[in-house]
């Protein structure tokens, strides 16, 4: 059911990514839809096959293998480990050069997927609390949320894009401008930002603590590195140039864009630890690790 929902979730935004080209493309006749049509189709192939890549590539990310010398080396091994035991192929392992910590997972499909961390988070994070956090990582792989997150932000990116670009088009001041199209402009935006909110879901973080803490064995360690994540993320800005992949992380991260707020995705910090401490509580009580409960 999940993989069903996340499925018909990624077909929305992919369409809605269609409908945005045309959008535009209308606004110059028969020629323009044509054009759109062409340039949506290309737009959808490419998030479908590179929306990692551009992740990746927008966080610096290095990748590493088992032979990587120090903290990343053991990095890999930890995923491996983790992955194992949550029944997944070996996604690829990157360390991004930023000291905001934080982490994230990316991928059209668990055989093409990939779990990322960056240098702020291995530096303040415990190895139990980098161990939550991995798993926390491979649950959204397991529940295949990644495609959709990453599909979700490159429509975001196309959204804030259009709303910025009213800013400068819209504007009456403008010899050329045209106030009315600003508008609509940026009412999609804001319109198009709040739906794909509502497609995400943040209801998928809550989910993916828990299987996390599944997968981890224990929900002490995620806990943990959300609070430490947390509270250094509201000081240490993360230089990112895209605020709409706010949602690929783990923890929402700190950037000075005036739109991010418009891509917020995920609840708040003390209801999903409320969440984890009751899945500790249902453990003890039923007298089983939280790695045997489904």
């Amino acid at each position: 059911m999940t993989r069903f929902v996340n499925n018909f979730k990624t077909a929305m935004l992919m369409g809605g990514l269609m409908g945005l080209f045309l959008l535009v493309g209308a606004q110059f006749g028969q020629q323009g839809l044509i054009f759109a049509l062409v340039l949506g189709g290309l737009g959808n192939v490419f998030a479908w096959f590179f929306s990692d890549k551009i992740a990746l590539a927008a966080m610096g990310g290095q990748e590493v293998t088992a032979n990587t010398p120090g903290v990343a080396g053991e990095v890999y091994h930890l995923v491996d480990e983790l992955r194992q035991r949550a029944g997944l192929p070996m996604p690829r392992v990157f360390v991004c050069p930023q000291q905001a910590p934080n982490a994230f997972a990316t991928g059209r499909n668990p055989s093409h997927s990939a779990v990322a961390v960056t240098e702020g988070a291995l530096n303040i994070l415990s190895l139990d609390e980098l161990r939550g956090v991995m798993a926390h990582e491979l649950a959204h792989i397991k529940n295949r949320d990644t495609l959709t997150s990453c599909i979700a932000a490159t429509v975001s990116g196309v959204l804030a894009y259009l709303a910025q670009m009213s800013l400068f088009f819209g504007g009456g001041d403008r010899r050329d401008g045209n106030p009315l199209m600003g508008i609509v402009s940026l009412l999609i935006a804001v319109f198009g930002a709040a739906l794909i909110k509502a497609m995400i879901s943040r209801s998928r973080e809550y989910v993916a603590d828990h299987d996390g803490a599944v997968i981890a064995g224990s929900p002490y360690g995620l806990m943990g590195a959300l609070q430490k994540l947390e509270t250094y993320s509201q000081r240490i800005p993360m230089d990112n140039p895209n605020p709409a992949q706010n949602n690929l992380f783990i923890v929402e991260p700190l950037m000075g864009n005036t739109l991010t707020s418009m891509f917020a995705t995920h609840p708040p910090m003390e209801k999903r630890l409320a969440a984890l401490r009751r899945q500790a509580e249902e453990a003890q009580a039923s007298g089983r690790p939280v790695g045997a409960m489904a």
